[in-house]
C-alpha cells in the first residue's frame, strides 16, 4: 500500500433558517431538521460509495478535520511490520482520526517469517493505540511481501491466532490485482467475517475490474490529492453493496 464507516451517524439540529451549503437551498420542513454528522459527499460522487484512505509513516497528514470534510469516512494506519517494527505516526493518527470523526483502524505489513510472533506484536500495539474498540475498523493483513511461497496457509493461520488472541473475528486482507490473481485463494479461508482489499490503480473507484463476493475496498488511487495531507495519498473506495459500517469492530 505503499507501503489498511458509515454505522453509528449521529444527528444534529440544523436551524430551519440555516442554508445548505451545497445547494444554496433552506433545510426543508417547518421546524428543526436534521442531518447526519457524517461528511457530505461531493457534487457527482457515487452516493453508495464510502471514501477513505490508507497512510503510513510516508505522508503528512497536516489537518484531519480537513480530510473528513473531503468525503473521508475511514483511515487505516500502518501500525507494524514483521515482529518488531511499529510506525511512529500511527498513535498520532489515531488520535486525530478519530477526534475528526473518522473510523480508524490499524494494518500490518506481513513478512514471511513467525505468525504468531507477528499476530502478538499487531495486536498489541493495536491495543494500545485503541484500534480494537467497538467502532474501530477492522485490523487490515496488508499481503505483497515477496518470500512466502504459498501464503494462503499463512493467511488462514494469522487470521485464526489474531482471533484467538484478541476476540475481534473481523479481518481486512489486502493485495493487488495479480496475487489475487495468481497467489491467493480466498475461498480457502475468508469465512463470512473476512473482507477482502485490492489495488489497483485504474481510475475508477468502486470498481477494480475484479470481483469476489467478499470483496469490500479498492485501493483505487496511491496519489490522491486530499486536503489536509501534504502531497499523494493513498485512496479507498468502497465496492458494490459494502459501506464503512460492514467493517466496523462491533
Amino acid at each position: 500500500m505503499a507501503v489498511a464507516v458509515r454505522g453509528g451517524e449521529t444527528s444534529v439540529l440544523r436551524h430551519p433558517h440555516e442554508l445548505d451549503p451545497l445547494t444554496g437551498r433552506r433545510y426543508p420542513g417547518t421546524g428543526q431538521c436534521r442531518e447526519t454528522a457524517a461528511p457530505r459527499r461531493k457534487i457527482g460522487e457515487n452516493p453508495m460509495t464510502d471514501y477513505g484512505i490508507d497512510v503510513s509513516h510516508y505522508n503528512a497528514v497536516e489537518d484531519w478535520n480537513a480530510v473528513r470534510g473531503n468525503g473521508i469516512s475511514y483511515a487505516l494506519l500502518k501500525v507494524t511490520e514483521s515482529t518488531d517494527y511499529v510506525d511512529d505516526t500511527s498513535a498520532g493518527y489515531a488520535d486525530g482520526a478519530r477526534g475528526a470523526g473518522i473510523a480508524a483502524g490499524g494494518y500490518h505489513f506481513a513478512r514471511p517469517v513467525d505468525v504468531g510472533a507477528q499476530v502478538a506484536h499487531f495486536a498489541d500495539r493495536l491495543n494500545e493505540r485503541g484500534l480494537l474498540a467497538p467502532g474501530s475498523v477492522w485490523p487490515a493483513l496488508d499481503m505483497e511481501a515477496e518470500g512466502f511461497g504459498d501464503p494462503n496457509p499463512f493467511v488462514a493461520d494469522f487470521i485464526g491466532q489474531f482471533r484467538a488472541r484478541t476476540g475481534v473475528a473481523g479481518m481486512l486482507v489486502y493485495a493487488n490485482l495479480n496475487w489475487w490473481n495468481n497467489i491467493l485463494r480466498p475461498d480457502e479461508w475468508a469465512d463470512d467475517n473476512v473482507l477482502l482489499w485490492i489495488a489497483r490503480y485504474n481510475g475508477d473507484p468502486g470498481n477494480p475490474g475484479w470481483a469476489h463476493p467478499r470483496l469490500a475496498l479498492h485501493q483505487h488511487s496511491d496519489k490522491g490529492v486530499v486536503p489536509g495531507i501534504a502531497g499523494g495519498v493513498d485512496r479507498n473506495a468502497t465496492v458494490g453493496g459494502y459501506v464503512t459500517g460492514s467493517f466496523l469492530v462491533p
